[in-house]
């Protein structure tokens, strides 16, 4: 496989909720991203929080509502702190990965802000799930004593919903730059980056969690990267998803990637995002890649073998040509 520059977007939700399951599940992560280090790509990690977030913010509400009387966190900083955090795991975890492989590069977890729009229409449209998930009952009472905001998430329960802004700028990009070309590994734009908004020259942190799939687009975009990659609990995009006749796409253009989105095929707290981030960068990036994927077959998305591509028709025909040799190839 060719070197690239590949942002990788890791899922908040593969990581675990609790600090046990965190440090389990990031050691597979940093085997499979410290594998593709080895074949001498470059390579940038971003991360979601949705889980982690979640909990930081219930932890600092308990505290500051019950007996202690801590202050009152504002989502923001739950964000920071979910990124050092997750980003502690993770750069642990990469060094141990590399040193097995006798690699000597640096990794760096920086703690990144984004700017947002204030004016963003996602602030009156709450549409992110943070935290843990609730029963149906348990979501009403919660929104009825705080009036925070829920919605069922693909099955799989209620979760509580926040500001989802758009990513307009990352504040440290040209640090990032600097530590890709000196060879370092950088774990970045944690849960989509620290929302901002900017006050002349200051900043502002403001409460929202930026999805970090579409943190990830704007940073691959910015930093010319051959490859989006963007990680997941599954192998493939697919049609009609747990239902009888799913389909699993190896491909998609843009043009189907809209179609599919209007028919509804993609849920709005899970594969939709992905999706749209993905487009964003193939928009503004013609000529290189996005994949979606599951971390287990990461190596194998980047060789053409599994996962779904969203690109130029051009590379959407070689990655199909990969398939089908490999298909072959085991016959």
């Amino acid at each position: 496989m060719a070197k690239k520059k590949i942002v990788i977007a890791l899922g908040g939700n593969a990581l675990g909720d609790t600090p046990q399951r965190q440090l389990a599940s990031v050691k597979k992560a940093a085997e499979i991203i410290a594998d593709l280090v080895a074949e001498g790509n470059d390579i940038v990690v971003g991360h979601g929080n949705g889980p982690q977030v979640g909990m930081i913010n219930e932890a600092m509400d308990y505290s500051a509502c019950g007996k202690p009387h801590t202050p009152a966190i504002p989502l923001a900083e739950c964000d920071a702190m979910s990124q050092g955090y997750i980003g502690y795991h993770l750069q642990q975890a990469l060094q141990q990965s590399l040193s097995s492989r006798k690699i000597d590069q640096e990794v760096v977890s920086l703690v990144t802000q984004v700017v947002v729009d204030q004016n963003d229409p996602a602030f009156q449209n709450p549409t992110k799930p943070v935290g843990r998930f609730y029963t149906r009952q348990e979501a009403e009472a919660i929104q009825q004593e705080k009036g925070f905001r829920f919605i069922e998430d693909a099955g799989r329960g209620y979760r509580r919903v926040v500001p989802s802004p758009k990513p307009c700028r990352i504040v440290e990009l040209n640090a990032i730059r600097k530590m890709v070309e000196n060879k370092m590994i950088v774990i970045t734009v944690g849960g989509g980056g620290i929302p901002v908004v900017q006050a002349g020259k200051d900043y502002r942190g403001i409460d929202a969690v930026i999805d970090k799939d579409m943190s990830c687009s704007k940073l691959a975009q910015d930093m010319d990267a051959d490859t989006l990659l963007i990680l997941t609990a599954v192998d493939h995009v697919c049609l009609n998803y747990n239902k009888p006749d799913e389909k699993e796409l190896p491909s998609m253009t843009l043009e189907q990637a809209v179609k599919y989105i209007k028919e509804g095929q993609f849920a709005a707290g899970s594969m939709l995002p992905k999706v749209e981030a993905c487009m964003n960068f193939v928009r503004l990036c013609p000529s290189h890649t996005a994949i979606i994927s599951s971390l287990e077959k990461a190596d194998e998305a980047l060789r053409g073998k599994s996962g779904t591509v969203i690109s130029s028709w051009e590379k959407i025909n070689k990655h199909l040509f990969q398939q089908k040799e490999v298909s072959v190839g085991l016959t």
